[in-house]
């Protein structure tokens, strides 16, 4: 039989859990995940994942830790507080945040050696004038590396085709600044046409500030669906996100995978033990509403985790979990801190406080996917595994056994 959470933790020597309800993070399969998606970017190309947002909800410092102990070139953030906690977790590895920061930020990137993305034209100036400010009479200020985005078209962010010369000029030629790179988001990477369109444009840019002088050290174009399908433009450098976990990008279509998707391993499960199982009478409302009534004598299983923690209201009544490796519905509205369970039809004794129930993972030969729940949802697969809230506690664990747990009050 296989240990509970609980003997498991008190095994390594980890605090209890606080609740009854947490993910379960496998950082081995993070860094067999990096190490396919090397593979596919090709020899000698930078690495460098994305763990913002929480890495995609999976946990931030410890994944970070995990990536550079696996050789990861670098990490990407998406906010100047991201890069900061990483920095003052010890990670040491160059770090890139692909948001233009606050010029008031810019002092502290510099000292920092974090490097920012420059995405607009006005915002640009006032990051050089920042940098100018923080560099000083004497110049000695470590320099600000800025990669500049550009405009191919995600309508989004980057600056336009007709202003990236003047935009890398500008950098150039201010003091205490230095052009890192270029970059550039594809808006539909599954699309081969859509793609090519913003290869070309890339291409322009990339040739045009060239050719005003300007030396580019790398570019970089490529996210997770472009190393997991066809089509790939590796360029000096890939950043990978939602791959790195473990998951796939919704947009493909299955004749779209490529050979790294199959090898990929999900990271992340999701798990809980009930707070009450009863029998209730036919014609009982389960949770606010209700939305669901019994319509026969019900076994109601009572799990602790609910919108507060990331398990959307917009899967009431359209989920399911596992128990004893068997699905079951899960019933009525799914509140702040609870959904309910239906598990009048598991087999043998009845089910009891002690089990387990598996949200997202396998139990047996039975799997709940996160595309599965994105489905369900609406949505797609990086919202449900973001919006996976703090407070729900991450037990973290690779071979031979766990490695850490991570709750509110505090990481062991």
């Amino acid at each position: 039989m296989t240990a509970s959470v609980d003997d498991r933790l008190a095994a390594a020597g980890l605090p209890p859990l606080p609740r009854t309800a947490w993910l379960e993070i496998d950082l081995e399969a993070i860094v067999a995940n990096l190490a396919v998606l090397r593979e596919a970017a090709g020899p000698g190309i930078p690495v460098r994942p994305v763990v913002k947002a929480d890495a995609y909800g999976h946990g931030m410092v410890p994944v970070a830790r995990a990536l550079v102990a696996a050789g990861a070139d670098g990490l990407c953030v998406a906010t100047a507080d991201e890069a900061l906690v990483l920095r003052r977790e010890g990670i040491d590895i160059p770090l890139l945040v692909l948001y233009p920061i606050p010029p008031a930020m810019i002092a502290t990137a510099m000292a920092e050696h974090i490097a920012v993305g420059a995405g607009d034209a006005e915002l640009l100036h006032a990051i050089l004038a920042a940098a100018g400010a923080a560099t000083g009479a004497d110049g000695r200020a470590t320099p600000l590396t800025l990669e500049l985005e550009v405009e191919t078209g995600l309508g989004r962010g980057g600056i336009p085709l007709d202003g990236v010369v003047a935009a890398a000029l500008a950098i150039e030629a201010a003091p205490g600044v230095v052009l890192g790179g270029l970059w550039t988001h594809l808006q539909a990477p599954e699309s081969g046409p859509a793609r090519t369109v913003q290869f070309e444009r890339f291409e322009i840019a990339a040739t045009a500030i060239r050719e005003a002088g300007v030396t580019l050290p790398h570019r970089h174009a490529t996210a997770s669906t472009g190393l997991v399908a066809d089509g790939l433009m590796a360029y000096d450098g890939v950043r990978p996100g939602l791959a790195v976990y473990g998951l796939l990008p919704d947009e493909l279509a299955a004749g779209q995978h490529g050979a790294a998707a199959a090898r990929l391993r999900p990271a992340l499960a999701l798990h809980a033990r009930p707070v009450r199982v009863i029998d209730l009478p036919t014609g009982s409302g389960i949770s606010y509403g209700p939305t669901f009534v019994t319509s026969r004598p019900s076994r109601i299983a009572t799990l602790p985790i609910g919108y507060g923690d990331g398990w959307s209201r917009s899967l009431s009544n359209r989920a399911s979990a596992l128990v004893r490796g068997r699905r079951v519905p899960l019933v009525g509205n799914v509140a702040m801190d609870a959904v309910m369970a239906d598990v009048t039809d598991v087999p043998g004794s009845a089910v009891t406080t002690a089990d387990v129930f598996t949200l997202i993972g396998a139990q047996d030969a039975e799997r709940i996917t996160v595309a599965e729940l994105a489905q369900a949802r609406t949505t797609n697969a990086w919202e449900v595994v973001c919006a996976m809230a703090a407070r729900v506690p991450r037990v973290y664990h690779a071979r031979p056994g766990l490695v850490g747990l991570r709750t509110l009050t505090h990481w062991s």
